[in-house]
């Protein structure tokens, strides 16, 4: 049949075209109620990693990451008031910000060299904060915007219990500084040993081994060692220990042996610590200065200007002056039989004269050259009943020996630093061998002094 569009029929293509349209329709309806219908998706979550939380920087009490931070050094002459107008306060506010420093300090301790920090916010009127830290214990902080924010801190200190050892190839100071250990826990070490171990007289391959107290300003900068525990030195198959030990009273204080001997004897080793032995004693010494053979009644310890000279023992100077060759010296008497004489010294310690009683250790003048001397040393000479002889070839005394009632608990701590002295390296020789079974040594020691005494 023939349809035209005159007689009412539909041309097929546009039957096609509204057919397409109709499906769209509906497929859009049912796509809009269904997106309706359907619950809204979450949110996408949010992690750390996404948005990372980057905590403040804490330092000297305030937060130090948006404000400019600079480090100066005070010169010689400069008074807090010199370096507060030179960053821009005025004369009245330096003068007040003085008095309110030297409330929390010393404006007068303030010393050349040091350094000093100073804080600015941008968004403020001239520097917020100086910062001045006379030791790294402490630092004292002045508030410059007048806000009362000063204060002096004393940073918190920690101490851990570790070990650490090594071989010397040349002398202990090398070795120690040399694995990375501090100049002032060398001396400690040597605190430890000095009345056995010859310093001056060390050999090459001689190991050592140590637990001490090491103290950490805020968890992260070293502070000055604490106490030495336990010290063992090894020379010539031979080990030398030194534990220290302190009584619940506080009756018994210092380093004993490995059998409770204690260490400390009546006179030091040596008058210096560091040194080197330049000249024994000789009876038949080219002198350098004379030029001709002089008998060199004493021994001589070189070591630099300014070194401390040590009384080797507890006495009373009688004498301290300046004498020909002599030079600077002070002469100490210990007892009826002992004295000794300290000579060539740049200057004396301050606060003695002759009649002044001076403890073992405790430091009586300063390494010189003064008299007749070719270089910075001390002549160290001693006196046994009125003769003066070679003090390395004499044996001293011991001191006080421990009590048996405080043997026990001292075995029980030494038992625990023999093994943290292990960790570290062993013994030359077998450690039981050399614990002699307590109290029958110590037995055996008090029959000895007694029978000195008679």
């Amino acid at each position: 049949m023939n349809l035209s569009p005159k007689t009412g029929g539909r041309h097929p293509q546009r039957a096609v075209v509204l057919f397409v349209l109709c499906l769209a329709l509906v497929a859009g309806i049912g796509f809009s109620a269904s997106a309706w219908l359907s619950p809204t998706p979450p949110a996408p979550a949010l992690s750390a990693q996404a948005f990372p939380m980057v905590p403040p920087t804490l330092r000297y009490g305030v937060v130090v990451d948006t404000l400019q931070e600079r480090v100066d050094t005070i010169r010689s002459g400069q008074t807090l008031s010199d370096l507060l107008i030179a960053h821009g306060l005025t004369s009245q506010q330096s003068f007040d910000y003085s008095n309110t420093f030297n409330d929390l300090f010393d404006v007068h301790s303030l010393r050349a060299g040091k350094t000093y920090t100073l804080l600015n916010d941008e968004d403020t009127d001239g520097p917020d904060y100086l910062i001045y830290q006379p030791s790294i214990y402490q630092y004292v902080k002045l508030d410059l915007q007048g806000t009362g924010d000063d204060e002096r801190v004393t940073l918190p200190v920690e101490t851990e219990i570790v070990n650490a050892g090594g071989v010397i190839e040349s002398n202990l100071w090398n070795a120690m500084t040399g694995a990375g250990m501090s100049h002032g826990l060398t001396d400690r070490m040597e605190d430890a040993l000095q009345w056995s171990v010859d310093f001056y007289h060390v050999q090459p391959d001689d190991a050592f081994q140590l637990v001490y107290e090491k103290r950490l300003v805020e968890g992260e900068v070293e502070a000055a060692p604490g106490q030495v525990l336990a010290a063992r030195y090894s020379s010539g198959g031979e080990d030398i220990y030194a534990f220290w030990y302190e009584s619940a009273d506080s009756t018994q204080a210092g380093y004993y042996g490995l059998n409770g001997e204690p260490m400390k004897s009546t006179f030091l080793k040596s008058p210096l610590r560091f040194s080197r032995m330049s000249s024994a004693f000789n009876r038949r010494r080219f002198h350098p200065v004379l030029r001709r053979v002089k008998a060199h009644l004493g021994t001589d310890y070189a070591a630099p200007y300014g070194t401390p000279i040590m009384s080797v023992a507890d006495g009373v100077i009688i004498e301290r002056g300046r004498r020909g060759g002599n030079g600077n010296f002070v002469k100490v008497k210990h007892n009826e039989t002992y004295t000794t004489q300290y000579l060539h010294m740049q200057k004396f310690a301050e606060g003695q004269r002759v009649g002044s009683r001076v403890r073992q250790g405790e430091t009586i003048g300063f390494v010189g050259s003064t008299g007749l001397a070719t270089g910075p040393h001390v002549c160290y000479r001693f006196w046994e009943n009125g003769r003066q002889v070679d003090h390395t070839k004499l044996n001293f005394p011991s001191a006080k020996i421990m009590p048996d009632t405080l043997l026990p608990s001292f075995i029980t701590q030494r038992d625990a630093y023999l093994v943290e002295l292990n960790k570290v390296g062993q013994p030359s020789q077998d450690t039981q061998q050399q614990m002699l079974g307590g109290l029958e040594r110590m037995k055996e020691l008090k029959a000895i002094d007694q029978s000195k005494a008679k």
